[in-house]
Parts: structure tokens; C-alpha cells; sequence
């Protein structure tokens, strides 16, 4: 299947504000895209591409003062499939874990583990090695914590949801993450797209979603407590420790979001060309958030 991928954000800076970007699909995905990925802004500015210590595509800019917009269209061919599990997947001791992914273990900005450990033992002590206590995590956390845009605050942590149940995607993953942490279990925050692809379409605006990934068998699944489903049509865009290292984009100075959107859509009947022939077609599918 075929899916139209992009964005049109727009800031309000005071002064020269320089901006670290994450917009980009995720290397992993590069070989599925059928157009060019580039980040365009109004006005041109001067950029510089790099890839950041997660191996995450990032984009680096001086943001002139007044308005700046960035905007991109892209096309990306994806299975159409679930996203893939096994259940039969196993922990791996923390002494023969990879060294690069030791870190997924340890507290981060917004994920108190050695303050939720307990409440993780007692919780999840009975459930299954491996795969299956990864998915009472996620049982737990979805039917414990209330979704709600009007829940969304910067400064909520893991323990913030737990006390509080209530949050938007990136406090369900944290809360998620945090217990397989402190289970031992290597987990990590992950972003991207998730369009209404084989659901019901739901009435909420178009965004960027959060979800987890777990280190099970020697690999990394995705796992999402906010949905608590294997959905169709995810578009990896980062991982990080936590939403800190995942930030679509980091200002350092003022810069006032003044329009968001948005679009993921399956596109019917497209051919997909290959990279050499770009096509040339965008889409007016935009979703505005209110």
C-alpha cells in the first residue's frame, strides 16, 4: 500500500531562534519512500542535515525572526500489515544485553524508574516472562489511564500518570515504558505517523503519534499502551530515551506554534516509482488541529 506522508507547521520567533528538527522518516525506512523526504521552509533558510546519537535523521536551522513554515510531502510504500509480533518472544538477561541498549534500562527525563520499581514487581509479578508481560503492561496502562487532548502538559512524567491516570499519547508510553524498565525489560520511546489506516476514522485531528518499542529475542518490537493494537500503517520518524530525545522540533529561544497539521492517508491506485523518477503530486488532505 501506498501512504502520503507530511506536515505544515508554522512559527512565530522572536529574534534569530535556532531549531533542531525531527521530521524526517527514520533511516529504517528511507528504502520504502517513493518521493524525496526534505524539510521545506518559507522563508528558505540555510540547513544542516546530521544524524543525532540515536541514529535518528535530524535537521538543524537558524530560524529568522517573524514567521517561518515548514512544510513536506512525501510518498511511502508500506506491507499494508499489522505490526509484527511474536509471542513467543523472550527477555534476554541484563548480562548478555548489547551494550548500546543498556541505556533503554536506565531513568530518563521522563521516566522515573527506580521510583515506579516496586509498584512494577507487585503489578506485573505474575504475568509471563517475555512477550506476555510486555502486553499486561500495556493492558494495564490502557484501561488504567484516561486519553484526553485537554490532559496535555509538558512536565508530566511516568509517576505524574500513574498518580494522575490521565494523559496524552506520550504519557501512556512513558508510564509503558517505565514499568518494562524497572521489569528489566529494555524499552524506548518512539515517534512517527499513524493514520486512521484499517480503523475506524476517529473525529480528533490529524498529529504525530507516540508509541514504545521493547527489546525481546534479540530485536526491537513496537508495542503501543495508548491504542493497545497492532495497527496498520505506522511510519517510524525517531527513538529516543524518552519524548525528550524525540522532539518533532527544539527551539532555543522564543518560538510561538501558531498552525499545526498534519497528514498520514492511504493513497488508492498510485504506482510506486522508483527514487530516480520523483513524483510530482501532493496531497490537500491537511487535517487542521484545534
Amino acid at each position: 500500500m501506498m501512504i502520503r506522508l507530511g506536515y505544515d507547521i508554522q512559527f512565530e520567533t522572536v529574534g534569530q531562534v535556532p531549531i533542531v528538527a525531527l521530521l524526517n522518516v527514520h533511516p529504517s525506512r528511507k528504502k520504502d519512500l517513493r518521493e524525496l523526504d526534505e524539510l521545506h521552509t518559507d522563508p528558505l533558510v540555510e540547513m544542516e542535515n546530521f544524524q543525532d546519537s540515536f541514529g535518528n535523521h535530524a535537521c538543524r536551522l537558524l530560524a529568522p525572526p517573524g514567521k517561518i513554515r515548514f512544510q513536506n510531502s512525501t510518498l511511502i510504500q508500506d506491507s499494508g500489515l499489522p505490526d509484527a509480533s511474536d509471542p513467543q518472544a523472550a527477555e534476554i538477561p541484563v548480562d548478555r544485553l548489547p551494550h548500546d541498549v543498556l541505556p533503554f534500562l536506565m531513568n530518563s527525563r521522563y521516566c522515573e524508574v527506580d521510583l515506579l520499581c516496586s509498584t512494577a514487581s507487585e503489578l506485573f509479578c505474575n504475568a509471563p516472562r517475555g512477550w506476555g508481560r510486555v502486553q499486561a503492561v500495556c493492558e494495564w496502562v490502557h484501561s488504567k489511564v484516561t486519553f484526553g487532548y485537554e490532559f496535555s502538559s509538558p512536565f508530566r512524567t511516568a509517576l505524574g500518570v500513574y498518580t494522575e491516570r490521565v494523559g496524552v499519547c506520550r504519557d501512556f508510553q512513558h508510564l509503558a515504558i517505565t514499568f518494562c524498565r524497572a521489569l528489566n525489560i529494555p524499552a524506548r520511546y518512539a515517534t512517527g505517523y499513524l493514520g486512521d489506516i484499517g480503523v475506524v476514522v476517529v473525529p480528533s485531528p490529524m498529529d504525530f503519534s507516540a508509541w514504545f518499542e521493547v527489546y525481546l529475542g534479540n530485536r526491537w518490537w513496537t508495542f503501543d499502551a495508548r491504542h493497545n493494537a497492532r495497527r496498520i500503517g505506522r511510519v517510524l520518524m525517531a527513538t529516543g530515551r524518552d519524548a525528550t530525545d524525540c522532539a518533532i522540533t527544539t527551539s532555543f529561544g522564543r518560538a510561538k506554534l501558531t498552525s499545526f497539521q498534519v497528514t498520514t492517508d492511504e493513497v488508492k491506485e498510485v504506482l510506486a516509482e522508483p527514487m530516480s523518477k520523483v513524483l510530482a503530486s501532493t496531497s490537500n488532505s491537511y487535517r487542521e488541529r484545534t
